[in-house]
């Protein structure tokens, strides 16, 4: 049991320790299954709701269907852009790109061959859709968009605000704009910001977890299209980006205006999602119809972003809720996220508590599972997965923090099951030892009975109240002289298996097979009920086995005579164990009740009896036919033991023949005890003999062999202390 928990502690610290490594190394698997435990924990628990400046000018399915197909010429949205600046807009965002000329514009028709020069001639000029929107974006707070592209040319645009660094400059450690597509230049001038609309540096579709609040060029800094519009919300100048204090280059965090917002090291924004009120989109046709005025109390004080949710326009976004939202609503949770003060963290210290907390769970599984029942072991499993779900779960809603639980439950997991596993494999060795060690010995009940109470196959032992038999065959000296070597292995075969099933089957243990006798024991290595009436149900059983086997030998008329044994059975304290060498050992008992049973066995021939037991066997046993056999100095002993011989079970104690026996039994002891023995004249000779003769009458009607005992009695009353 010690080396199979050693094994268990040895393989668990080891799991642990690689899953320790796995995680600091974080390959893509682990990062990926925190992302999918981050969301989980979002739809969870969504960011509260709440109610904030902000509205989104929607082109939606309708506005398209009523206005046309995308684009729509550029005066339609200087329009727009007028409107909203009427009705009081904080600020107008476009989350749209404008990178080329609009193709609507009248202004375009001028350059096709020999146009121009006629409109010229009659000093005739169209106008430019371009240049009427950069009017209306010159005349309202606005905010247009430029995207971050792998493919286009370097950020040449400088940025609408004025940055100020706090601290150890972080642009190093910022994500960098490799190339990016600008809106046309007339646009960009006009507008009072200028920001990123691109959600990451990869342009990917997958889900949106965290998005960049401020990017670098070279050795500018560049917004977001969220954090612009917040400035010039609050028609404020600078952003002031807050370094490392410490000396690392890496960003803490970005404050615009009256706002601070913390940020990842590289500048970015955890996003915690909450599912926006259809009241939050106002349909962009609306904005464009003759009664546009009603929207006044949506739009005015608000930052209103104009964007789409149209899907044939592709810009739609998957969220850790599990829908599918338009581009322009992530850059609303942005805001309200920063309007609420509601930020997700996920410092770098937070992989060494994840790490703490799966080391203390792994050492919690690692000192439990071996040392308790399998309920025990999944009881601590599930409080461990528990455990760690509620403190994820608590630190997400109360603290804003976000854990790593899916790391640190599955390799939890995996070392539970491993432990388990190697418990498993170490009982199922173990019980194959078991089964080697007593499967020979044992009944199938009492081996399993040994199995589930776990019996330690270890040196030592313990002092326990056993009864113990001994059985030997008579006459073996002969019986070997007519046999050859073959039949007498053979012989002595069939006779210990019969034997040995009826000790095993009253759930005897054999210790040993002994050259031509048995040595057996009962109330180990298990506790059994009634131990000395079970060994005496055993040796009744022997001498009725014993009896088939040798009529199918062919009885008396065969090539051997029948083979008869002689059982010793005491019961008392021994000391029962495994005993040898630590690497070689029989599961074994010693002591003064097994020299007892031993000496029993080996006087039974004096006394005449198949079955002779001490007293204590027949104290122990009350119920059996017993039947006093006087006090007999044993080889070794210095006073005389008190024996009986065991004629039967409860149902021969109860018969007639043994009720009768016993009373003219119990006249000859009297007169024997007396000192008046058969053929010494004593006035009670003729009593005792009578009692004596109709003694051996009634057993040879019933039980021949008692007359074999009456017979030593008869002629050695001297050996028989009475």
């Amino acid at each position: 049991m010690i080396r199979g928990r050693a094994l268990v502690v040895f393989l668990g610290l080891a799991l642990v320790l690689g899953l320790g490594a796995v995680r600091i190394a974080d390959p893509f698997p682990v990062t990926a299954l925190r992302e999918i435990g981050f969301d989980i924990l979002q739809r969870a628990a969504p960011r509260p709701a709440g109610d904030f400046p902000i509205t989104v000018i929607d082109i939606d399915e309708p506005s398209l269907a009523e206005l046309g197909q995308w684009p729509w010429p550029r005066n339609l949205l200087a329009t727009m852009t007028e409107r909203l600046a009427e009705l009081g807009a904080a600020v107008v965002v476009f989350d749209i790109l404008f990178a080329e000329p609009d193709r609507l514009s009248p202004a375009r028709i001028a350059d096709l061959p020999g146009l121009g020069e006629q409109l010229a001639a009659n000093a005739i000029s169209l106008p430019d859709n371009d240049a009427i929107f950069a009017k209306a974006l010159s005349g309202v707070p606005s905010v247009i968009g430029f995207a971050v592209s792998a493919d286009g040319p370097p950020l040449s645009a400088p940025p609408k605000s004025g940055v100020a660094i706090s601290g150890t400059d972080p642009t190093s450690a910022l994500s960098a704009i490799s190339g990016a597509i600008l809106p046309l230049p007339g646009l960009r001038e006009a507008a009072t910001g200028l920001g990123s609309i691109s959600l990451d540096a990869f342009q990917s579709v997958g889900v949106v977890r965290q998005i960049p609040l401020i990017w670098t060029a070279g050795e500018k800094i560049y917004p977001t299209l969220a954090l612009e519009a917040l400035r010039v919300a609050q028609g404020d100048q600078t952003l002031i980006v807050n370094g490392e204090v410490n000396g690392g280059a890496y960003a803490e965090s970005v404050r615009v205006g009256a706002f601070e917002v913390p940020t990842t090291p590289s500048g970015g924004m955890w996003l915690r999602f909450r599912p926006l009120p259809d009241e939050l989109y106002v349909p962009a046709k609306d904005v464009l119809a003759s009664d546009y005025t009603r929207l006044q109390d949506r739009i005015a004080g608000n930052i209103v972003l104009v964007g789409t949710s149209a899907a044939g326009l592709l810009d739609i976004r998957a969220t850790p809720l599990g829908n599918n939202v338009p581009g322009v609503s992530i850059h609303v949770q942005v805001l309200e996220q920063i309007l609420s003060a509601t930020f997700l963290h996920r410092a770098d210290w937070v992989t060494a508590i994840e790490l703490l907390g799966f080391a203390l769970i792994g050492i919690v599984l690692i000192l439990a599972i071996p040392a308790l029942p399998p309920l025990g072991s999944l009881l601590v499993g599930v409080l461990s997965v528990a455990a760690i779900g509620g403190v994820s779960f608590y630190a997400f809603v109360a603290l804003n923090l976000l854990l790593d639980w899916t790391f640190v439950l599955v390799a939890a997991a995996l070392v539970y099951l491993a432990l388990i596993l190697v418990q498993l494999f170490v009982a199922d060795a173990r019980k194959r030892q078991l089964r080697r060690a007593f499967g020979q010995y044992v009944s199938p009940q009492l081996l399993r009975q040994i199995e589930q109470s776990g019996a330690k196959l270890t040196l030592g032992g313990e002092v326990r109240d056993l009864t113990i038999m001994f059985a030997d065959i008579r006459g073996f000296t002969e019986l070997s002289e007519r046999l050859g070597p073959a039949d007498l292995v053979r012989l002595l075969n069939g006779l210990f298996g019969t034997l040995g099933s009826a000790i095993t089957s009253a759930s005897g243990t054999i210790d040993k097979f002994i050259g031509d006798a048995i040595m057996a024991f009962w109330n180990a290595p298990v506790d059994v009920a009634d131990h000395a009436a079970m060994a005496c149900r055993a040796a009744l059983e022997m001498r009725v086995r014993l009896d088939g086997f040798n009529d199918q030998r062919g009885g008396p008329g065969g090539a051997t005579p029948p083979i008869a044994i002689g059982m010793g059975l005491a019961t008392g304290e021994a000391l029962v164990g495994n005993l040898g060498l630590e690497s070689r050992f029989d599961y074994s008992c010693v002591g003064d009740t097994v020299n007892v049973a031993a000496r029993i066995e080996a006087i039974s021939r004096t006394v005449g009896y198949d079955i002779v037991v001490a007293a204590k066997v027949r104290d122990e046993a009350p119920d059996f036919a017993f039947l006093p056999a006087g006090s007999l100095t044993l080889k070794g002993k210095s006073d005389p033991v008190q024996l009986f011989i065991l004629v039967g079970d409860h149902g021969v104690a109860g018969t007639g023949w043994f009720v009768k026996f016993a009373e003219q039994f119990d006249v000859a002891i009297a007169a024997l005890s007396k000192g008046e023995g058969v053929g010494e004249g004593g006035p009670a000779q003729k009593a005792l003999q009578t009692s004596l003769n109709d003694c051996r009458a009634i057993a040879g009607k019933n039980q021949p062999r008692l007359t074999g005992f009456i017979d030593r009695i008869e002629g050695r009353q001297d050996d028989f202390i009475f």
